[in-house]
Parts: C-alpha cells; sequence; structure tokens
C-alpha cells in the first residue's frame, strides 16, 4: 500500500494542537491524518490501522510519549515517528533519536519545517517499503497482475524481469524514467506502469522534445486570460489533466534549461505556477520519463542538470534492443503477420525459415517497431504463396546495417588481428574465414550469407566454386 492511501496519525493531548497541525497536513495534501488525544490508544489503532507515519508529542498523560517511542519503534519498526514537543533539551532530543525518532520538533513548529519533515519521514517510508517489495518481487518468477503486461510480447528473460520489477515500484508515486532506443516500446512499458499503479487519474503523453521554454509552460502547466497575445480565457494544462494519473515526458534528454528548471521544482515541490499567474498550483501527478539519448553524457557536456536527471531516475528501467533479445523476433514475426494480414484483408502467408535467420543477423536500429514497419511492407506487397525476402531485403539494403553486433569480429583463435607478434592472415586465408562463418551464421543459405558479407549470391557462389576447384 504507497503512502498516499495510508493516514498520517498526530497523537497530542491538547486537542488544539491536532487540529492546527492535522489542517496543515491536509491542505499541504499530505493525504489522509488521524488523530489522537489519548496516548494509551495509540498501539491498538496501529494493530488495526496501517499508517504511514506517527507524529507524537513527548509529554502526555498516562501512557509518556518516550515510553510510546520505544514501543512503537521496536514493533513497528518500519514506522517513522516524528517527535513534536515543547521540551526544548539537547539531552533529551538525543535519547530521543537513538531510541529510533525520525526527527525531533519544538513547538511552536514553523509550517515549512513541519511539513518538510513529514514528506521526508513519508519519503523515507516509501524507500522501505520499496525494497521490502523488491525483494520479494525480484526473487518471484511470478507476476501478480500477469494481463496487464500482456499487451507487451516477449519471450525474453530480460523483459520479464523488468515487469517484476514494475510491480515492485508501481504502487509508489516517485518518477520513473524509461530509456532505451528507438523502438523498443518505452511509451508501451509507461502504459503498462501507469495500468500496475492503479491511479484514477488519467495517462497523459506529451513529446516534450523541441518544446521552447513558452510552450514547454504552456504545454504543461497551462495559462490565464492575458498572459499573453491570443490568451482570451484560462486554460488548464496537462498536469491538471493528468492530476491523480501519470504524465508521461517523452523525450525529456532534448528539454533546454529553462524547462528543466520548472520540471525540477515540479518534482521537488509538487507545485507549479502557470503562465500569467503568481499563485502557485499544486500537483498531484505522477511523472513517467522516457529517452533515447545518453543523459548522462549531456551531464557531462553541461547540456542536462544532474539534480533533475537524478530527480526523475527515482525508478530507472532500461529496455533492451531487439538485437539483445533475439528470442523475441519470431514471435513478433508472428504477430506482426497475423496484424498486417488482418488489417489488409488478407490471409496470413507463410514465410520461408530463411527469413528467420536473416532477421537474426540484422542488427534493427529500429527495433520492434521497424520490424513491424518491415512486415506490414512485405505483407502489403505480397499477392500469393510464400511471403517474398526481396522486402525484407530491400530494407535492410536501405539502412545500409547488416551485422548484428558493431563489435569488431575475430576471425578465430589462431588469427588475431590484435597482437602485433603473430602473423596476419592472408586475404585468402581471411576470405575462406568469412565465408565459412557467413554460411555458418545463415544456416548454408548463400543469399542470406551473401548479404552479411556485402555480396550478391552470384558473386559468393563463384568465391565459393573456386575455392572448391583448388581444394580438388
Amino acid at each position: 500500500m504507497s503512502n498516499s492511501k495510508r493516514p498520517i496519525l498526530l497523537v497530542d493531548d491538547e486537542e488544539q494542537i491536532l487540529l492546527s497541525y492535522s489542517l496543515i497536513l491536509r491542505t499541504s495534501a499530505m493525504g489522509d491524518v488521524l488523530t489522537s488525544n489519548d496516548s494509551r490508544q495509540v498501539i491498538d489503532l496501529l494493530n488495526r490501522q496501517e499508517v504511514a507515519a506517527v507524529v507524537m508529542d513527548l509529554v502526555m498523560p498516562y501512557v509518556s510519549g518516550t515510553e510510546l517511542l520505544k514501543k512503537i519503534t521496536h514493533d513497528y519498526p518500519h514506522i517513522p515517528v516524528i517527535v513534536m514537543t515543547a521540551t526544548n533539551e539537547l539531552e533529551m532530543a538525543v535519547d530521543c533519536m537513538k531510541a529510533g525518532a525520525f526527527d525531533y520538533l519544538v513547538k511552536p513548529v514553523e509550517k515549512s519545517r513541519f511539513v518538510s519533515s513529514v514528506q521526508k519521514a513519508l519519503e523515507l517510508r516509501e524507500l522501505k517499503d520499496e525494497i521490502t517489495s523488491l525483494k520479494k518481487q525480484l526473487l518471484s518468477d511470478s507476476l501478480k497482475n500477469r494481463e496487464a503486461f500482456s499487451s507487451y510480447l516477449t519471450n525474453s528473460k530480460k523483459i520479464h524481469a523488468i515487469f517484476r520489477y514494475i510491480e515492485a515500484i508501481a504502487e509508489t508515486k516517485r518518477p520513473v524514467c524509461i530509456c532505451g532506443e528507438t523502438g523498443v516500446g518505452k511509451e508501451l512499458l509507461a502504459s503498462i506502469v501507469y495500468t500496475v499503479s492503479g491511479l484514477n487519474g488519467e495517462f497523459v503523453p506529451v513529446n516534450v522534445a523541441g518544446l521552447d521554454d513558452t510552450m514547454f509552460s504552456d504545454t504543461l502547466f497551462g495559462h490565464k486570460k492575458g498572459a499573453f497575445t491570443g490568451a482570451d480565457q484560462d486554460r488548464k494544462g496537462l498536469v491538471a489533466k493528468a492530476s491523480g494519473g501519470v504524465l508521461l515526458l517523452d523525450e525529456f534528454g532534448d528539454l533546454n534549461e529553462s524547462s528543466q528548471i520548472k520540471l525540477l521544482r515540479l518534482l521537488e515541490e509538487q507545485k507549479y505556477y502557470p503562465l500569467g499567474s503568481d499563485t502557485a498550483e499544486r500537483s498531484d501527478v505522477r511523472i513517467i520519463a522516457t529517452t533515447n539519448k545518453d543523459v548522462e553524457a549531456q551531464i557531462a557536456a553541461g547540456k542536462f542538470r544532474k539534480d533533475l536527471y537524478y530527480r526523475l531516475c527515482a525508478h530507472s528501467i532500461y529496455i533492451p534492443p531487439l538485437r539483445e533479445r533475439t528470442e523475441d523476433i519470431q514471435l513478433l514475426l508472428e504477430h506482426f503477420l497475423e496484424a498486417a494480414a488482418s488489417s489488409l484483408a488478407k490471409k496470413k502467408p507463410s514465410y520461408p525459415q530463411e527469413l528467420t535467420t536473416m532477421l537474426l543477423n540484422y542488427s534493427f536500429p529500429g527495433n520492434v517497431r521497424e520490424l513491424q514497419a518491415m512486415v506490414f511492407d512485405a505483407v502489403a506487397q505480397h499477392n500469393s504463396g510464400i511471403l517474398s525476402l526481396n522486402s525484407f531485403k530491400q530494407f535492410m539494403k536501405h539502412k545500409g546495417l547488416n551485422v548484428k553486433t558493431n563489435a569488431t569480429p575475430h576471425l578465430n583463435e589462431n588469427f588475431s588481428i590484435t597482437k602485433d607478434n603473430e602473423r596476419l592472415p592472408t586475404l585468402e586465408e581471411a576470405e575462406d574465414l568469412l565465408i565459412s562463418e557467413a554460411l555458418k551464421r545463415a544456416n548454408g543459405n548463400q543469399g542470406i550469407a551473401a548479404s552479411l558479407l556485402g555480396l550478391t549470391r552470384q558473386a559468393l557462389n563463384k568465391r565459393i566454386k573456386r575455392k572448391e576447384a583448388i581444394e580438388k
């Protein structure tokens, strides 16, 4: 259960204190508040009711605050306890902290100091809950809400580990950063996080790439009438539209510096200012941010704020590219063939085994989206019989990337070209080895092997026949 669903418990024998500070918490959007003016009732209440945090007086009749603090920290160590008392003694404060108190506040407590302390206590509780949930979820192979993940087709163990991580963090409202190459399904995964979170508000996606600061502010925060020329009425922004739900910031790595500062304020204070307004609006939205950029490199280059990046990455998910989870290619191929045939009112075509081999040896710079485009294009051109490979070959040739990995290939153990004291293979030896490796990867299919080597099928066949003639 997330902190937003658990109340905060205030314990004090003075009714006026309970009234004043519970009002502060409610007006600061801290959620529900429970109050108790009798310290004898607290333990029974904690047995019946889960609470996010406890704020308690130290000097109370019946059960003293000191005794109650020790009891709570012993029996409920996961609940942070804030001591709030008129006793301004250093020794007493030290004793309370040693007994496990999260903070020690001296009455009367300034509103901002009080709210800040409670907020930090809630964050600590949330972190403890997340760690517990992560331990349970990551050590388990099962998913509690398997249906929510059904739209993300995969056989990959890496992706299933991500699913378990999502279930572990779903109920928190902390930001989530999803990174990965173009076409891996970042927005789809963000929508799954939203579904698993069970939030009541909307899922609102917005691509922030290329937005200047004014457009960014108007889009997210809205504006007041007269804020600029043409602003003839108030307009709510997307933060307000996504209230109680999720705001997806797609391609956040392209934000300019001014927009980064405003987003940081939204994350830190849960407040924002509509254009033309001096009054802050309070936000109740969970932020999910996605990017295909290397943001850490941008930070090193001074183009992105480090504090904002770490705020956005309270939870971080990296989706591996398709070439690193080739076990998904067959599954996705079948799915896209079915979808393409259905949308084009055609019968699902059969395809040669060579197609799978060719796809397994392709780098897929556009990942799942690229595979989908390939399949839909091929099915659109298909008339009858077995699906042709020509469309796929043309697609790959256009991209200019055939090899699955960009790593420098080793010919074999005997021909290392990284050491100066070993002889280089002759061109003829190197050619033989490359042809042999290409045919191995292509399961003996000369057409696919030729495409891997950047040759025509005829040129490869000529080389193979020449080699066979020499060996005879």
